[in-house]
């Protein structure tokens, strides 16, 4: 896998979880690294931009090979409220679409633009199997997909790529940080159904993923999961093997819901079951396929 040539990889989001080790792999692989930050630029490589106000410097994107936009606030960590819904809109719509409009002007636009969306496209599945050809589901999470991948493309002519991420196995990772605490005194324990269907992918392979992605002739949405989702509580007994910690107890369902609301956690528990097949049909190789091996790899770390 080879970075693209001819110019640097501008990245918005590149404080998140993805976007620092995403930054860190391609400035390893030699990549000239663009980051879009919204305050004062501190370092050399950092470019400023306000999406709420519409504003992007237009060398941002001169003589940019690629463009990937990771930008958004935290789908997980609080309650949805009405403002709730609106951060997490604004933030992610606002930003695609002033990037889609500035490629569209530049000059000279980048070979390749990556944006962000989520497998929460997909709504709930239960047992049936998904691939990118499926429609969209219902749902605040199922429409704002909808709406980030609208947003996120340019009108000019410039190969797309639509990023339906599932859940990223990373230590310090939202979801993983939520069940780690718990876990580790022993009370860790499934997070809703037992059968429902957990489309997962290491940290690693998701940097993988993306690079390879640069240097493809892929276009449109991708699922960026692995190969093998497992269910709930095959993934909470891998995760309770991992930690080598008894994974028993079911948590109880009014803790969740007392703590980031009754809708946000229905929709962040949907059962997919998403297999990568725009990448597997690619030729990507995963490294890590199995969620046993993944997960003590990831903690290994």
């Amino acid at each position: 896998m080879n970075v693209p040539s001819g110019g640097p990889v501008v990245i918005a989001g590149s404080s998140g979880l993805i976007g620092r080790a995403l930054a860190a792999e391609l400035t390893r692989r030699g990549a000239t690294v663009r980051r879009l930050v919204r305050r004062a630029p501190a370092v050399e490589g950092e470019v400023r931009w306000d999406p709420a106000a519409g504003q992007l410097d237009p060398s941002a994107l001169a003589g940019a090979a690629a463009v990937i936009n990771l930008a958004g606030a935290g789908i997980g960590d609080r309650r949805w409220t009405a403002a709730r819904k609106r951060v997490l809109r604004d933030s992610r719509l606002t930003g695609a679409s002033l990037l889609a409009d500035a490629i569209t002007e530049t000059p000279e636009p980048p070979a390749v633009l990556i944006g962000a969306s989520a497998i929460g496209f997909y709504g709930e599945r239960g047992d049936a199997v998904v691939t990118e050809n499926a429609g969209p589901g219902q749902g605040f999470l199922a429409q704002l997909c909808q709406d980030w991948e609208t947003a996120a493309q340019p009108e000019a002519s410039v190969r797309t790529v639509l990023l339906r991420t599932g859940v990223v196995l990373a230590a310090d990772g939202a979801f993983l940080r939520r069940q780690l605490p718990l876990f580790k005194l022993g009370l860790g324990g499934r997070l809703g159904p037992a059968g429902r269907w957990v489309s997962w992918i290491s940290l690693t392979d998701t940097i993988a993923a993306i690079v390879h992605l640069l240097d493809s002739d892929v276009s449109g949405p991708v699922n960026l999961t692995a190969p093998n989702p497992v269910t709930n509580a095959e993934f909470t007994r891998a995760l309770g093997q991992a930690l080598r910690r008894p994974a028993v107890l079911p948590v109880p369902r009014l803790l969740p819901s007392l703590l980031l609301g009754t809708e946000s956690v229905a929709a962040l528990t949907q059962s997919a079951r998403v297999i990568p097949e725009a990448l597997l049909a690619d030729g990507f190789e995963f490294n890590e396929p199995e969620v046993a091996s993944a997960l003590a790899a990831t903690l290994r770390a």
